[in-house]
């Protein structure tokens, strides 16, 4: 069967055979194709492979929620200041190089104010970092918007500076890498003096990054009178290290409920609290214990959990044996 269609010029198209259409983004490409001499749409597509291959590797949707996500890591992380030599040499075995012992001889008034030197310095890190971000989310937006431009001839014209764009970006990128590490702390003036005749090094002070302590939600759990608790760091530290628990009650109810609170040194990972309040809410907060070279630490974990309304079952309170002492440190509010 033969049909044709006036003013269509569909002339002979057999409905009962097989027929190919072109997708909508060959069409596209056609008429694109169109609009250009054969070797000016060689250098278009050539170009625009270039663009696509850079956002779908150096700065790809996958990579960048990636930086986002090491981002808000950084936001959550202690910041201290690490003590080093400025030049030790190989095999020297005098104790006075080692940094516990050079922090002893660093006069702490000056120490202190280069704590609060590397507290700015680190609020202004983050800072950079978070700016240098949304550059580069922003730079992809461009250029992929660049990349669905229908009409290819802006395209080539501006091509220069598409190049330039590329290259801010990935000096952008570099600079974004290079700030992840925290850096050098520089000193105006000597924090140590020669005692005797044992000549002190000069030293060299560190910004170094340890990992936040965050709440294991599935293991910590809240019983009748008691709750366990456990947290953990994405990286083990190499030695044991202090940890800080806080507890309080959330709305208490009588003067005497106002001391379910306390803080409580904590030398694991684990920890229960006893002696609490029955089917009542309880905020518990979890940090690193204090250190003298802590310089900076935004962020602390905390944990709501609900004690349960009574005692297990089959269980009467006199069966429960006795209460534990308590373990409520000087309470704070």
């Amino acid at each position: 069967m033969t049909l044709r269609v006036a003013g269509l010029g569909l002339d002979k198209m057999k409905l009962d055979g097989p027929q190919s259409f072109l997708d909508t983004e060959e069409v596209e490409e056609v008429e694109d194709q169109q609009l250009l001499e054969p070797e000016a749409w060689k250098t278009y597509m050539e170009r625009r492979n270039t663009l696509r291959e850079f956002l779908t590797s150096d700065l790809s949707p996958h990579l960048l929620k990636r930086h986002h996500a090491r981002m808000q890591l950084l936001k959550k992380c202690s910041y201290y200041i690490e003590i080093l030599p400025k030049h030790l040499a190989l095999g020297d075995q005098n104790s006075l190089v080692l940094p516990n012992t050079m922090l002893q001889l660093i006069d702490p008034w000056k120490f202190q104010r280069m704590k609060k030197v590397g507290t700015a310095q680190t609020k202004i890190q983050l800072l950079l970092l978070g700016d240098l971000l949304e550059q580069l989310d922003r730079g992809r937006l461009e250029l992929d918007s660049l990349l669905e431009s229908p009409d290819p001839r802006p395209f080539l014209a501006g091509w220069g500076l598409v190049e330039q764009r590329l290259a801010d970006l990935s000096a952008i990128m570099d600079n974004f890498l290079a700030m992840m590490v925290p850096g050098r702390l520089h000193i105006k003036h000597r924090l140590v003096s020669d005692i005797g005749p044992t000549k002190i090094p000069h030293i060299r002070l560190m910004l170094s990054t340890k990992m936040p302590v965050m709440f294991d939600r599935k293991e910590s759990v809240a019983h009748w009178d008691w709750v366990s608790l456990h947290w953990f760091v994405t990286v083990q530290p190499a030695a044991p290290e202090q940890f800080e628990l806080r507890f309080k009650l959330l709305e208490p109810r009588t003067q005497q409920e106002c001391m379910q609170c306390g803080v409580i040194p904590v030398a694991a990972c684990t920890f229960e609290v006893h002696n609490l309040l029955p089917n009542r809410t309880y905020k518990f907060t979890v940090k690193r214990a204090e250190s003298y070279t802590l310089v900076y630490e935004p962020w602390r974990d905390s944990l709501t959990l609900q004690t349960t309304p009574g005692p297990p079952e089959g269980l009467t309170p006199n069966r429960l044996g006795k209460p534990s002492p308590p373990l409520i440190a000087p309470s704070e509010r």
